[in-house]
């Protein structure tokens, strides 16, 4: 599957590599992680698929030179925050760490189109699966793919 991850710009050092590990998993599971490809959340979860040996596409708000170190795929839309949908519609989930207005925005639209969002640590809205760790990410994605495969 792909899988949308989703959070601040910045975000301080535990949440950095809870997002790193959940990248790494990802991998590990065959997933290709989709993201905005900047910094913070988004750099950690590239990082953690790359280690992995896995794959990373960061869809930018701007120019390829702006994609973190991490990024695998660099997908340039000189779109800014509009881009934030196409992060959402190529995914077939979203995983939504902390964050600020984009990563809200991101939320609303998975939610507005019947993807399925897990919040890891932050997010608490009607309509989102809750994880506390992300093994639980992995353990929710491995159950909700066979519906997803299906629709």
């Amino acid at each position: 599957m792909q899988i949308a991850v989703v959070g601040g710009g910045e975000c301080p050092p535990d949440v950095y590599e809870r997002a790193r590990l959940l990248g790494r998993l990802l991998a590990e599971q065959g997933h290709v992680v989709i993201c905005g490809g900047l910094g913070g959340v988004m750099e950690a979860v590239c990082c953690g698929a790359r280690e992995a040996g896995g794959t990373a596409v960061g869809i930018l708000p701007g120019e390829k030179e702006s994609a973190n170190r991490c990024v695998s795929i660099v997908i340039a839309t000189g779109m800014g925050h509009a881009r934030n949908v196409i992060v959402v519609k190529s995914s077939d989930a979203v995983v939504a760490f902390p964050g600020e207005h984009g990563t809200l925005s991101e939320i609303a639209m998975a939610l507005k189109i019947g993807k399925p969002v897990i919040s890891l640590g932050g997010w608490k809205l009607p309509g989102l699966l809750e994880a506390g760790d992300p093994e639980e990410v992995v353990r929710i994605l491995g159950r909700k793919g066979a519906k997803i495969n299906e629709g």
